[in-house]
């Protein structure tokens, strides 16, 4: 209905109930069916044209009544008795007399009338969309604020195939209580009870504020159902209106990592990064684009965008030159291979980066295993080859990223990266430039993550494979690990090793069964198959040895590692022996020296 024809049919009904209510409170205050007098029909009309006056003054008849509330109530109020004051003064002028009682039963008729014609319209619209039987019955989670606010726009918004049927909350004054209809039944320990009882289709988390161990202890009672699990936006996005109410969005797994995100120090950030110039290496992949969004939010002069595959690059830098088009900021792609050392010195000594993110590498463990050759090309000479092009032209930092694959490591990739930490701590001794490794676990969502592949498996229908069933990993998201190799520059002094405090590990089989609990499906539904462990993987990844470890955090959530014992003289007759061995003679002497195994001098000498 448009706005012309509302308007017009509350007008003709506001006649009638006027002219009505006039009239009959004449035959009830009277008892006499004369109701047509001269007094009468002045009152009529004075109380007609002053209602639809101040109806129009009040945007009486702008409001939308399916929502109504106290607040319409009120003007209905303000209406009702104007005109009648006015009809006493119109009276007192005209016949020189005012009909009290009257008035009075004219004001109760009218107010009775009015009112009820606006919420018999809301009464009806509820009662209409209760008979909606198509709706997915739905529990909420948090009956404060936020859930008051998904049950009244649940109930009133016909678009959504959402009814709430009841309310969970841990606060015990609040359960037995009716929340606009709906019951408080309990606490968030019987949501799989309750899920039974009311035969519950969907389950909406809604207290915006909650916490990560709170949320993934509330995920993992709501896993033990067939309901589908979702989360409630920021509320200031429902009420900027960003965000509508049937726009849920579903429970992430980085929701479930069971801790609260890094912060960072801005005020110490944009003192090294504001104005400067900065190179990240790798800036096409998975963590060094995000490096690079992040970086840019602090307005540096030119970013320096190096990566060898020259697809990703030209990503990176339309997507940044779009965000930031108006920080005046010099994105410069640069295609370089690591390995060639006289094109890395050129770009450093053309730019002359005040800092340098070493995101660049090669980081599959099976394919390492494979190429190990490779991975020290990569990942050991590269890291070299850029370290030493940063210290010849005067990098004040120098920072690079590195893995909790590098502690006592059992694959070549992990050997290389711990290869690649002790070059750059050497480096840190004989150099003006600060080198810093900063090592966390698996990224959530990166290239090389399990999480691309568990989602695909999920699509077709599974098996969801993982390796073991013991298999433990640290987990952190993209944004999270970009911010902590970005603070890590902020505190580097040089020669740490920084390190975050990632929480409690978590169970690859767990990840996986939330996984497929998050795509809407069930155990039943999808298996899981155990394929495993691949080769130069172990069931769990440490991020310091013993010796490594400072119990005190520097920042927090933020660690450093002591500087241990350095092989660079072996690095170096590995690096130039490395092209004459075999595959397997590589792996092993990686692995020796990587471990620091007393006998690897002899191997060495054979």
């Amino acid at each position: 209905m448009t706005y012309r024809q509302r308007l017009s049919l509350f007008v003709f009904v506001d006649t009638c109930i006027v002219i009505a209510a006039v009239f009959f409170s004449r035959f009830l205050v009277n008892a006499t069916l004369s109701v047509i007098t001269l007094p009468i029909i002045i009152t009529a009309v004075t109380i007609l044209l002053s209602h639809h006056l101040l109806s129009f003054k009040l945007n009486l008849y702008k409001k939308s009544w399916e929502y109504a509330s106290i607040g319409e109530l009120l003007i209905i109020f303000k209406v009702v008795t104007g005109s009648i004051v006015v009809a006493a003064i119109v009276q007192k002028i005209t016949v020189q007399e005012t009909f009290i009682r009257l008035l009075v039963v004219t004001w109760i008729l009218h107010m009775i009338l009015i009112g009820g014609s606006r919420f018999w319209w809301r009464l009806s619209r509820n009662s209409f969309m209760s008979l909606n039987k198509n709706k997915k019955k739905t529990l909420i989670v948090g009956a404060g604020s936020a859930g008051t606010m998904v049950a009244r726009q649940l109930l009133k918004n016909q678009q959504s195939d959402l009814i709430p049927v009841a309310f969970v909350d841990d606060d015990e004054k609040k359960h037995n209580l009716d929340i606009l209809g709906v019951p408080v039944v309990g606490g968030i320990n019987k949501i799989q009870w309750i899920v039974k009882k009311f035969d519950v289709d969907n389950i909406v988390i809604a207290i915006p504020s909650l916490k990560k161990k709170e949320l993934n202890f509330i995920f993992q009672e709501c896993a033990h159902t067939k309901a589908k699990t979702q989360i409630l936006p920021m509320l200031e996005d429902l009420v900027t209106g960003k965000i509508v109410v049937n726009q849920f969005r579903d429970v992430q797994v980085e929701d479930l990592l069971g801790r609260e995100p890094i912060q960072l120090d801005i005020e110490s950030i944009s003192e090294y990064l504001t104005g400067k110039t900065v190179l990240v290496t790798g800036a096409g992949g998975s963590i060094g684009s995000e490096i690079c969004r992040q970086i840019s939010s602090f307005c540096p002069s030119r970013l320096i965008l190096l990566g060898h595959g020259e697809n990703s690059i030209y990503s990176i830098e339309m997507e940044l030159k779009e965000s930031f088009c108006e920080s005046h900021i010099e994105f410069i792609p640069e295609i370089a291979d690591l390995q060639d050392a006289r094109k890395i010195d050129l770009i450093m000594r053309t730019y002359h980066p005040d800092v340098v993110y070493h995101a660049a590498a090669h980081k599959h463990v099976p394919l390492m295993e494979r190429n190990p050759e490779e991975a020290v090309k990569n990942n050991v000479i590269g890291t070299k080859n850029v370290a030493q092009a940063a210290s010849w032209n005067g990098v004040k930092t120098f920072v690079m990223i590195s893995t909790d694959k590098a502690v006592n490591p059992t694959s070549v990739m992990g050997s290389t990266k711990r290869l690649a930490e002790m070059t750059i701590q050497q480096m840190d001794k004989d150099s003006h430039t600060k080198f810093v490794a900063v090592r966390f676990g698996n990224v959530l969502g990166s290239r090389g993550s399990v999480i691309p592949l568990f989602k695909k498996q999920i699509e077709k229908g599974g098996p969801v494979t993982v390796t073991h069933p013991e298999m433990v990993r640290y987990f952190m998201t993209i944004p999270e690990a970009s911010r902590l190799v970005i603070q890590a520059g902020a505190l580097a002094k040089g020669g740490e090793i920084f390190i975050l405090d990632m929480g409690n590990p978590v169970k690859i089989v767990d990840l996986a069964k939330n996984l497929i609990k998050l795509s809407g499906n069930s155990i039943e539904e999808i298996d899981i198959e155990f394929t495993g462990i691949r080769p130069g993987e172990k069931l769990f990844e440490e991020l310091l040895k013993e010796e490594e470890i400072h119990e005190q955090q520097i920042y927090p959530k933020i660690y450093i590692g002591k500087t241990s014992k350095l092989y660079i003289e072996e690095i170096e007759t590995l690096l130039n022996t490395f092209e004459k061995m075999d595959k397997d003679e590589l792996r092993e002497r990686l692995l020796m020296i990587a471990n620091r195994k007393e006998d690897f001098q002899s191997v060495l000498s054979i």
